[in-house]
């Protein structure tokens, strides 16, 4: 098993993960297709789960002292007070209707 101490190039890496989860997260919730509401219930909870791992690792290494700009984070992550990184409540967005013009 290969050890490495985190750098900053990895949190970058990690809020580009959390980036694209977010991004996976909205195209479910509001375009993808699913049989059943279930199915969509079931692929969000997959996909914010494994997010959420995300996000743990990236407090973990904000926590230890990894530097990061704050600028390039994650929509959904922010900073508070003290200059560690938090997640930002989630806004939950209804699906669009089809045929609907917006």
């Amino acid at each position: 098993m290969q050890t490495y101490s985190p750098t900053k190039y990895h949190l970058i890496d990690i809020h580009k993960e959390i980036d694209l989860f977010d991004r996976k997260i909205a195209y479910c919730q509001q375009f993808e297709k699913f049989d059943a509401e279930s199915a969509r219930v079931s692929a969000l909870s997959k996909l914010q789960k494994k997010r959420s791992s995300l996000v743990k690792i990236a407090i973990t290494f904000s926590s230890q002292g990894i530097e990061y700009d704050p600028k390039f984070l994650p929509r959904s992550l922010a900073v508070d007070s003290t200059g560690q990184i938090i997640d930002a409540p989630q806004v939950s967005v209804k699906p669009v209707a089809e045929g609907i013009a917006v």
